[in-house]
């Protein structure tokens, strides 16, 4: 069970990744999965839009992939306790 949560949380990452260099092409949010992504991951990522941008850059979703982490090992931790291997 331990393992499945894991890939789940790996493949969020991943996702906010790729929603997140997706930026560097022009029109890549409108496409079909550019809006797909937007709708997995934006309601995470707005979380962190209190973050000022430095020098014109969003480090909020740097701050999300870094938060994900801790609550992966919570996630883990709970279902541990709870004998859910």
């Amino acid at each position: 069970m331990i393992f499945l949560v894991d890939r789940i949380f790996n493949l969020y990452s991943t996702l906010i990744l790729i929603y997140v260099l997706m930026s560097w092409f022009p029109g890549a949010y409108q496409t079909k999965l550019g809006q797909w992504l937007g709708k997995i991951v934006e309601p995470y990522l707005s979380l962190f839009n209190f973050i000022p941008p430095i020098a014109g850059l969003s480090f909020a979703p740097v701050v999300a992939l870094i938060i994900l982490q801790p609550v992966e090992w919570g996630v883990d931790f709970i279902l541990g306790l709870l004998g859910l291997y």
